[in-house]
């Protein structure tokens, strides 16, 4: 189960006991949400795509939506999410439960702006009904961030 891998690649940070299992699904982000008892954007969703043969993980605000010019001007191609039914052979994570910790090697992870506007955020942690609460820095370190990126729209601030 990814679950117990992640279990597994927090024990060392000795942050395993910071995973929240929840009796309901946080399968997406207004599920993660109401699971968490917290505003949606919080969430750190985390997308999949195919970037020529590499899997690039972007994760990003809840209220986030991907700008494909954004994405293109930033990777040189359109964004291409992976087909569901590839995701857990390219990331080693089911839809639902992706994250950017414990994947496959040779997986990148970049972390999307709309994050920096926050103290802490929620990843998901490997199953449909899970997730850690982080900080930034923290997220930027145990994701093991290849760099930051800015290809997201729709959640800027007034």
């Amino acid at each position: 189960m990814s679950i117990e891998k992640v279990r597994a690649y927090f024990e060392p940070l000795g942050i395993a006991d910071r995973i929240r299992e929840f009796p309901v699904s946080s399968a997406t982000v207004e599920l993660a949400a109401q699971a968490l008892g917290v505003e949606g954007k919080r969430i750190a969703k985390t997308l999949s795509f195919l970037v020529g043969e590499q899997c690039v993980l972007i994760v990003a605000a809840g209220d986030a939506k991907v700008d494909n010019g954004k994405f293109k001007a930033q990777f040189h191609t359109k964004a291409k999410m992976l087909p569901h039914d590839q995701v857990p052979a390219y990331v080693g994570h089911a839809v639902g439960g992706v994250c950017p910790f414990a994947v496959k090697e040779g997986v990148a992870v970049y972390l999307d702006a709309s994050l920096r506007r926050f103290e802490t955020v929620f990843p998901a942690c490997g199953s449909s009904n899970s997730a850690i609460e982080l900080t930034i820095p923290e997220l930027e370190r145990y994701a093991q961030t290849t760099r930051w990126v800015d290809v997201c729209k729709g959640w800027q601030e007034a």
